[in-house]
This record gives structure tokens, C-alpha cells and sequence, in this order.
């Protein structure tokens, strides 16, 4: 039986709070790049090799006063507290909040929010952060039975894929396509003591003796983080600009640290809408009172 999905007028709210930040960016291919090939195939100069095109984000033309405006303005139509300045936590001027309430589809948001920059600014590389293997399992669930309901929209589709530090070959795949990329990754990728999850920021012998941290980075993916208030650890923190992101937009229900926000959807709001049951309501009153 096929899912379908209905357009939800808050859910668009969400979504065009996201595009008005970027006001006045232009629509820009992405950039193309050689793909550093790794010391291996640089070492083996007698042997004919095809070194790959990469595909990354293109920069953000608007400058920080043009951008801070637009968030301004994004925030004073939705009477959320005004941002003095962008707020720089991690290394990347541009980290924005999206508080939604849990049950309300901040899955299909971000998701509907990845096809509509591609569509109107050209970014196609993203990054899907969450903080367990549950979760992760989750969001691929909600790219693979979204896929045809946003096709229908859009006429294309993203391309996606767990990052697992036994196929890095998909890591070279992700850089290389021109489409919409998607790499799903949970913090145990890279903040775990083992050295099986710290592969990402080691070379190796596999990947042309490269670490698959540097080849993420070349293509500025947009890192979405999912719950980001369990994921605040220094060392996941120490992580973040390691990947170079070209902007950070943070989901959750429950913030637990504020950059800019820039919508706002909360468990009153959402019990006044109609969106989820009435507990919704008891927990906003407990967030209230410090419960």
C-alpha cells in the first residue's frame, strides 16, 4: 500500500521561514571540483588514470549584514526574539534554530527544506547528523517512503546513503554525483573511543590512503542536525567544523542551546492547531515551570 502524503500549511510555514533567510541569493550550479585522488593513484604516475569531478555547494553570495537582515525579518514576523547577531558557535557564520514540536513531521520539513534550496539556490550536498542508530534507521525510512511523493513535485529525487566506515567508496559516489547527496550519520561515527569509529578522520589504506573527513569536506555540505540538545558533547562539538559546513540549521523540539532561531512551533502552539494530543499541552506547561 502506497503512503500518501498531504501538504500541511504549518509545515510550509517552516519551510519558507528557511528560504526567506537566504532572500536575494541567486540560483548557482554547484561548484566543480577534481577530487583529490589520494596518495596512492598520485604516487602511481606511470598508469593511466581518470581523476573524478566533484560537486560541492556553492557559496553564500549575501553577506552577513544582507543575512542577518533577512533573519531579522524572518524573526519579526513570527514574533521570536530578535538576534543582535549572527551567533558563530562552531566555526560557520551561519547556525540556525528550527523548534518544532515533536510529532508535528520535522523529518518531512527538513527533507521538503533540502529539495527547495537545491531548487531555488542550487545546494545539493547535505549532511543528516542524529544522535542514535534508531534515529538514523528513521530518517533513511522517511527519505526512502517520501522519495515519490516529493518527486511528484520536484521531478527528481535524492540520492542517500548511511555512512558505514566498511564502504567508503559511497563517500567518493556522494562527492561525485551532481544531484541531491545525502549522507545519514549518527555521532558514533565520530566521537566514539573505538578505532572503528574514528575512521573518518584517519587515513586509509582503502580509500588511496586519504581520510574520508577531507574528501566529506571538499563538497561544504549543509549539516542538518536532528535533536541537536543530545549532541552538545565537546567532543561532538570539537567534530562539527570538521566537516567544513556551508551553514548548520538545527531541529528539535527542545533546544537546549539558542543560536539564531528562526521558527518556532511549540507544543502549545501545535495543541492549539490541532496537531498533537493533549499531553503536548501538560509538557509545555511543565517546560514552563522547569519540570
Amino acid at each position: 500500500m502506497k503512503l500518501k502524503f498531504k501538504i500541511q500549511q504549518y509545515q510550509t510555514n517552516a519551510v519558507e521561514a528557511l528560504m526567506a533567510c537566504f532572500a536575494g541569493q541567486p540560483k548557482i550550479e554547484p561548484f566543480k571540483y577534481k577530487i583529490d585522488p589520494g596518495k596512492l593513484k598520485q604516487a602511481q604516475k606511470n598508469l593511466e588514470y581518470k581523476q573524478e569531478d566533484g560537486f560541492r555547494n556553492q557559496k553564500l553570495i549575501l553577506s552577513g549584514t544582507q543575512l542577518l537582515d533577512n533573519i531579522q525579518k524572518t524573526q519579526r514576523q513570527q514574533n521570536l526574539p530578535v538576534s543582535d547577531a549572527l551567533v558563530n558557535k562552531t566555526d560557520t557564520q551561519i547556525n540556525l534554530d528550527i523548534e518544532m514540536e515533536t510529532g508535528t513531521g520535522k523529518t518531512y520539513c527538513y527533507i521538503k527544506s533540502m529539495f527547495e534550496m537545491n531548487e531555488r539556490f542550487g545546494w545539493n550536498k547535505f549532511i543528516i547528523m542524529v544522535p542514535s542508530i534508531a534515529i538514523r534507521e528513521g530518517v533513511s525510512k522517511s527519505l526512502e517512503i517520501t522519495a515519490e511523493h516529493f518527486s511528484a513535485t520536484y521531478h527528481k529525487k535524492i540520492r542517500f546513503f548511511t555512512y558505514n566506515s566498511k564502504r567508503l567508496h559511497e563517500i567518493e559516489s556522494y562527492a561525485s554525483d551532481s544531484g541531491i547527496n545525502v549522507m545519514i550519520i549518527n555521532i558514533q561515527a565520530f566521537n566514539a573511543t573505538g578505532k572503528d569509529n574514528r575512521k573518518i578522520s584517519l587515513e586509509q589504506d582503502d580509500f588511496q590512503s586519504r581520510r574520508p573527513i577531507d574528501v566529506i569536506a571538499e563538497t561544504r555540505p549543509i549539516l542538518i542536525i536532528d535533536e541537536p540538545q543530545k549532541m552538545e558533547g565537546p567532543a561532538t562539538l570539537k567534530a562539527l567544523p570538521k566537516f567544513k559546513p556551508l551553514m548548520i540549521l538545527r531541529y528539535s523540539a527542545t533546544h537546549k542551546t539558542t543560536h539564531n532561531k528562526i521558527h518556532r512551533l511549540d507544543a502549545l502552539d501545535a495543541y492549539n492547531q490541532k496537531l498533537v494530543k493533549k499531553n503536548c499541552r501538560t509538557r509545555y506547561f511543565c517546560k514552563r515551570v522547569g519540570w
